[in-house]
């Protein structure tokens, strides 16, 4: 049966989590039987993907651990998603339209808008302007968590999240609410597994960043040093790694003209200037806006000649040691630990350096030492709550897919971590001490019990006639006796023993401390 009082019932539950996490942080794992999927192949898959599930560990266990690994870190160059989950996202609007048709299409919407004579049609023809835009935005975050449940590709898709956060956007700045989502599908994800270079110059001239960053209003005489200050700061170098505000100045000046066009018709320019101009799709770089000055960036010599030294200057920025180390330490925070072993981003930096940039090859090097071994215990490091939200719907109904996706971005939205809802550059946090204090614990108990207890609205599509299919998830089944449970430390099993249905033992699993970790 269910509790009745639920604030009973998260009182026990922080008993137990109590009682537990004392634990599960020493707890040795028991070995599993020789038929069984050994824990600290559960762990390590738990560790490199959106969540384990039945499929995804019975796959693992049929092909190897290494053939899996190898599956992950070289996938095929577009995600393959079941088919009931790949309908929901074909009828979506703007889908396979480009930022500068999008952009081009709400620019016009929104002038149209504007220029209704009477107010309160105007009012309203607004109000039809920003609920498109809210719309084009609740279908990115659709997109984005229907790839994180069920995209085979699970690396490539943790992967997604952490280039977007390590490049983040805030979709309620200006107009990005209708190109986030093509922000994510084709900048992000499309790069994440690829060369650094790509993935940088593939956000710099896209629309969403200029926009977010400003560069869009960086012109000669007019200097904006938002993005060329976020580029060496977040995106490459890193915090005091040698640069100086003349370095960010002569980069905001390399910068200038860089920019988004949606007019067809090209600017005016001057004969000598027309040859300079770059346009691709909404992207601009627009010569009569630069600097033609010549430049000293980080101790190089930057001749002024136009585009050429956007070239230039991310070539220095890539190629930089601290770039190399900067990078490799934020993906072993974000896999391994909150203080990753200098050993270890020393290797990963090496291999950034010999393979030009490698994301594929930097993560073989991580998964593949012996300090990513050691981090396959249990009590190492909290999960962020968009790995905690996603790994319980991936345990609770594996390859079922959900109908809706909105509890989904409610939960992270009330857990802090809402999709493409972080308003500064730096995006969110990666260490555990952002994601533990009590009213945390607290929500994710209550989020487990939905989870644990019933369908949560995961299976009532929109629309006015829509029925929910009910429906509760059976998480004590062969996975948890054939591997799952072998992960667990003894407070843990002996809460679970306490349970009186199978929604609360559901609830109390996904409160575990060996399933928040």
């Amino acid at each position: 049966m269910e509790p009745n009082d639920p604030s009973q019932f998260r009182r026990r539950l922080i008993r137990i989590f109590s009682a537990c996490a004392a634990i599960a942080v020493g707890a040795a794992i028991t070995p599993a039987n020789a038929a069984d999927l050994a824990p600290h192949d559960l762990i390590l898959l738990d560790r490199l993907t959106f969540g384990v599930n039945a499929s995804s560990a019975a796959h693992l266990q049929a092909v190897s651990v290494e053939r899996w690994l190898n599956e992950q870190l070289h996938p095929p160059a577009n995600s393959t998603l079941p088919q009931a989950a790949q309908s929901q996202i074909e009828p979506m609007s703007d889908l396979y339209k480009s930022p500068l048709e999008i952009l081009t299409s709400f620019d016009g919407q929104a002038k149209s808008a504007n220029q209704v004579a009477d107010p309160d049609q105007r009012k309203a023809a607004q109000q039809v302007y920003q609920q498109a835009m809210n719309d084009r935005m609740k279908q990115a975050q659709a997109r984005s968590i229907l790839h994180a449940l069920y995209a085979p590709d699970q690396l490539r898709q943790r992967m997604t999240w952490f280039w977007f956060n390590h490049f983040n956007v805030h979709q309620y700045k200006s107009n990005l609410r209708v190109i986030v989502g093509d922000y994510e599908d084709r900048t992000i994800r499309a790069h994440a597994l690829g060369k650094f270079r790509d993935l940088l110059v593939a956000t710099l001239r896209h629309p969403a960043m200029l926009r977010y960053l400003d560069n869009t209003d960086n012109a000669n005489g007019h200097l904006n040093e938002n993005y060329a200050r976020e580029i060496m700061e977040l995106h490459t170098m890193g915090v005091g790694s040698g640069y100086s505000q003349a370095d960010v100045e002569a980069l905001a000046r390399i910068l200038t003209g860089v920019g988004i066009d949606i007019k067809p018709e090209e600017p005016k320019l001057n004969p000598e200037q027309r040859p300079l101009l770059v346009r691709d799709g909404a992207f601009e770089f627009n010569p009569a806006r630069h600097d033609f000055g010549d430049k000293t960036f980080l101790g190089h010599q930057i001749k002024g000649r136009g585009f050429a030294e956007v070239d230039e200057a991310i070539d220095i920025l890539v190629h930089h040691p601290a770039t190399a180390t900067h990078l490799s330490k934020q993906i072993a925070t974000y896999f391994v630990s909150d203080n990753p072993p200098d050993s270890l981003v020393q290797k990963m930096a090496q291999t950034f350096k010999t393979s030009d940039g490698d994301i594929a090859s930097v993560l073989a090097t991580m998964v593949h030492s012996p300090e990513f071994a050691a981090s396959l215990k249990p009590g190492v490091k909290i999960k962020d709550p968009v790995h905690y939200v996603f790994s319980a719907v991936r345990l609770a109904y594996d390859d079922k897919v959900i109908l809706n996706t909105a509890p989904v971005q409610n939960w992270l939205n009330r857990l802090g971590e809402g999709l493409f809802n972080h308003e500064t550059p730096d995006g969110y946090s990666m260490v555990s001490a952002s994601w533990n204090g009590p009213g945390q614990l607290t929500l994710r108990f209550e989020i487990a019990r939905q989870i644990g207890s019933g369908s949560a609205g995961l299976f009532k599509p929109d629309g006015p006639n829509a029925v929910d299919k009910p429906a509760f998830p059976l998480i004590q089944n062969a996975l948890y006796f054939n591997g799952l449970r072998q992960t667990l430390g003894p407070a843990t099993l002996a809460a679970l023993d306490q349970a009186v249905s199978p929604q609360d033992w559901n609830t109390l699993f996904l409160s575990s401390p060996e399933f928040m970790r």
